[in-house]
């Protein structure tokens, strides 16, 4: 399943909406996808948001889509 996570790029700092950025992963869970953007970035993650069926295919149609992979 595609997930769209939703971070921020400080962890140190309070979250501002404003600084909201967004990476697009493939793991089987939500807790599995929460795992590998913890265990590789330094990211301050806000939210977790799967995608399938119609959300997925509009989010394809953004030209910033992109699978992020990590080595597991």
């Amino acid at each position: 399943m595609i997930f769209k996570v939703y971070y921020q790029e400080d962890n140190v700092r309070n979250p501002k909406r404003e600084d909201t950025k967004s990476l697009y992963i493939e793991a089987d869970t939500e807790v599995e996808a929460r795992a590998l953007v913890a265990a590789n970035t330094e990211h301050n993650i806000e939210f977790i948001e799967p995608l399938e069926g119609k959300f997925l295919e509009y989010e394809k149609e953004n030209p910033d889509y992109s699978l992020t992979e990590f080595s597991k």
